[in-house]
């Protein structure tokens, strides 16, 4: 619908209607107004599936939904880096809505992976934003090529659910704007999402739901956002701050309380009428637009599950191989394990799915060959069984290779609580450790939403990442096992080696209210990188059944300026013996040494697929952004001239190909010039470094006279006058020479003069 006739109809409406409109008619519904004409629509949870409730609803899960596909969930499908499959997926689940008359699918959620403790993990997508950001924009596209909208969330800084509701996350801009703001910031820009949905939590002590600097001046002013912006379940704390500041729906309802608000609010002129009008407006172009654009669909719930499995397929992490995959026909496996035959396959709470059907790997073992099955433990609890222990280690004995299912339980990570360590259930690491007495290779299959601790791992002989890969994991898991499928899943955030070693240890998940994130821009491989720590897997790692090498590196400019685009080619060639898909990762490290950045930072990606021999060419973009970081003083994104290496990867530790390229042109940092201002801070200026290279020499020459020609050389050594020099603040020469504060303020105005011609 056009724009003047929204605001036409808008018109017609009484204050009541409007300040009523601006909440949930209920759980999952917005309101209506049937006298004008005006529609109710339906929102629906996601994201990896359609979780639609009937009216006594609960949005944690708890009342069934109903059957619907489960697709893998976002741990997963990050390992992917496939925006294409992304983008599939997103339309698969768009179709469903449109077929279950849904206008909105509550997702993605791209909050950072700060600390593996998070309860929500398992539906974020990457401790990465780069990553985040790209594969959440395709998925976006997806879901919106059929006509229905999405809600990004949680916005923003919602990295723990630890007081969520009301605990405040305190970022410091650059940290914000580098690590926690760039996965919306993209998908806002490149996607257009039809909504966003602001967190519980406070940013820097706002509650999100009020924050006007989040939800205007950073997403509508800065980055052009267009949709309307929803509440979490909840969150509203001042509905009248949050209609000022940009929350235009709060979800669900209050019963009228907070209309009441709204209405006096306006009657008074604590919210301008006009205000609550634009609230209105963003909320009805949204729902014009999903029912302008309704089409016919049919949910074809098998098709669906198929797909899923393709998909889950392609997720899956080979995160160690000797060899001993894939399994063959002719051999005897023992799969041992509770998650053979009841898989974890999805996470708890408001991404719940009640799903169509579930495939186990045990369902589909007459398919491949003789395999024998003991539970061993089960998979919904840490319940150590000496019988059922003692027939797993017997049924592994009569096989050549042992498969052990192992997990989280759904009561070890669920949204609503945090986990409390990375440890697997103590009976599982317990029968790992008993089957490889027996000497037989082992092979563990991971059913998990965040990394765990593994201290089996050097001693196993294989280790497949499933995650929760869908209601299909068990498909896709044969399919991986016996290579019918070559993995190709790579790690979209790191697996230390121990809980203590997460960069946000010290500070997770704080008291009080307050949580502090002190580790900055540190956060996953940056953090270990610039540590130089061992990690058990690091981020980007993920095998294959056949190998990659890598070629020829060219970029089509060494030196480039402000605002140009640099690309960058390789070859791929697959050497192995089996088709498969390689995942080829672009970090740049910034060696200007101008900020305090992290050793190196992924900027782009390629999927490739290739045949045993074949060599393809892949390109990537870097623009202006790829080399940037947040200069908080000058308020914007700042690259600094000077050398760039170009980093490329199978891993962000595995680099197999670099060359350094130039940029030039960039706008000179200028220091803050006052009285305070650093010599080493000018010097380094070239407008003013040549101003003040003969103040230098006199101060240092009036320095050195008041030493003793005894002690001049031990005393001022090149190394401590250089030092000295880089460190004085320019105030310093008061004392050091017999320059006055008159003196001083007259260098501070001419320098002042040199650095604005």
């Amino acid at each position: 619908m056009e724009k003047a006739k929204i605001y036409e109809l808008i018109s017609k409406m009484t204050l009541e209607e409007k300040a009523s409109y601006v909440s949930g008619a209920d759980f999952w519904h917005t309101d209506a107004v049937p006298r004008l004409g005006i529609p109710a629509v339906m929102v629906s949870d996601g994201p990896h599936g359609l979780r639609k409730q009937d009216d006594e609803a609960d949005h944690l899960g708890v009342n069934d939904s109903i059957k619907a596909v489960c697709f893998p969930a976002a741990c997963a499908t990050a390992c992917s880096f496939d925006r294409d499959m992304m983008f599939a997926m997103g339309a698969d689940l768009g179709k469903e809505c449109q077929a279950e008359n849904v206008s909105s699918l509550l997702g993605p959620a791209v909050n950072i992976k700060r600390s593996p403790l998070c309860g929500r993990n398992f539906e974020y997508v990457s401790e990465d934003p780069y990553a985040a950001g790209e594969l959440c924009a395709a998925y976006i596209r997806g879901v919106q090529s059929q006509n229905v909208g999405t809600s990004i969330k949680h916005f923003a800084a919602n990295n723990q659910e630890y007081e969520r509701m009301n605990g405040s996350s305190n970022v410091d801009e650059r940290t914000l704007r580098e690590i926690y703001l760039p996965a919306f910031e993209n998908a806002v820009k490149t996607a257009q999402p039809w909504t966003v949905m602001c967190s519980y939590n406070k940013v820097n002590g706002e509650y999100a739901s009020q924050n006007h600097w989040l939800l205007t001046e950073i997403l509508r002013d800065e980055w052009g956002f267009e949709g309307y912006v929803m509440s979490d379940w909840g969150a509203v704390s001042d509905r009248v701050k949050g209609v000022n500041a940009g929350l235009d729906l709060e979800m669900p309802g209050s019963n009228g309380a907070n209309d009441a608000l709204i209405i006096e609010a306006v009657k008074n002129g604590t919210i301008k009428e006009e205000t609550l009008d634009e609230c209105v407006y963003r909320i009805l172009n949204i729902v014009f637009r999903y029912e302008e654009g309704r089409q016919k669909e049919v949910f074809d719930r098998e098709a669906d599950h198929e797909k899923s499995a393709a998909y889950a397929a392609k997720c899956m992490v080979l995160l160690k191989n000797e060899g001993v995959l894939p399994l063959k026909a002719d051999e005897t496996a023992a799969f041992i394990g509770g998650f053979a035959e009841k898989p974890r396959y999805q996470g708890g709470g408001s991404s719940h799915i009640n799903s169509h059907k579930v495939t186990s790997a045990l369902s589909l073992a007459d398919a491949y060959g003789k395999i024998l099955y003991a539970e061993g433990f089960p998979a919904d609890k840490d319940e150590y069984d000496e019988q059922k222990a003692a027939a797993a280690l017997d049924t592994a004995g009569k096989a050549d290779k042992i498969v052990v299912f192992a997990g989280l339980p759904d009561s070890f990570e669920s949204e609503g609580y945090d986990r409390a360590h990375m440890s697997l259930p103590a009976c599982q690491n317990k029968l790992i450790g008993e089957l490889l007495t027996l000497g037989k290779p082992v092979i563990v299959v991971l059913h998990n939403g965040s990394p765990v601790e593994m201290p089996w791992a050097c001693d196993v002989s294989a280790i497949l990442e499933a995650y929760l890969s869908g209601e299909a994991a068990g498909k896709a898991e044969m399919e991986i096992l016996y290579g019918k499928v070559n993995p190709s899943g790579k790690l979209s955030e790191t697996f230390p080696l121990r809980l203590q070693d997460n960069p946000s240890y010290l500070n997770f998940p704080g008291r009080g209210k307050q949580v502090n994130y002190a580790e900055g821009v540190f956060v996953g491989y940056r953090y270990y990188d610039a540590k130089e720590m061992d990690v058990l897997f690091p981020f980007g790692h993920g095998l294959s059944y056949t190998t990659f090498a890598y070629s020829n590196l060219k970029v089509d400019k060494e030196k480039f300026a402000p605002g140009e685009t640099v690309t960058v080619s390789l070859d791929v060639t697959n050497t192995g013996s089996m088709a498969g898909r390689e995942i080829v990762q672009l970090y740049v490290s910034d060696k200007t040494d101008v900020a305090v950045r992290p050793v190196k930072e992924l900027k782009n990606f390629v999927s490739v697929e290739l045949a045993p021999g074949e060599t393809r060419t892949v390109s990537m973009e870097l623009n202006e952004r790829s080399f940037s970081w947040y200069n908080v003083d000058k308020k914007e994104w700042y690259a600094a001239d000077g050398t760039y290496e170009i980093l490329i990867g199978a891993s962000s530790r595995d680099i197999r190909l670099s060359c350094e390229i130039t940029r030039e042109g960039a706008e000179e940092l200028i220091p803050v010039i006052d009285a305070d201002v650093m010599m080493g801070d000018l010097m380094s200026c070239k407008k003013t470094a040549g101003f003040v290279k003969n103040m230098i020499a006199e101060y240092m020459q009036a320095f050195g006279d008041q030493q003793s020609s005894e002690t001049k050389e031990s005393a001022v050594t090149d190394e401590m006058a250089m030092s000295m020099q880089r460190f004085m603040p320019l105030r310093s020469l008061r004392s050091f020479s017999s320059l006055t504060n008159a003196d001083i303020a007259n260098i501070v105005e001419a320098l002042k003069k040199v650095v604005s011609e």
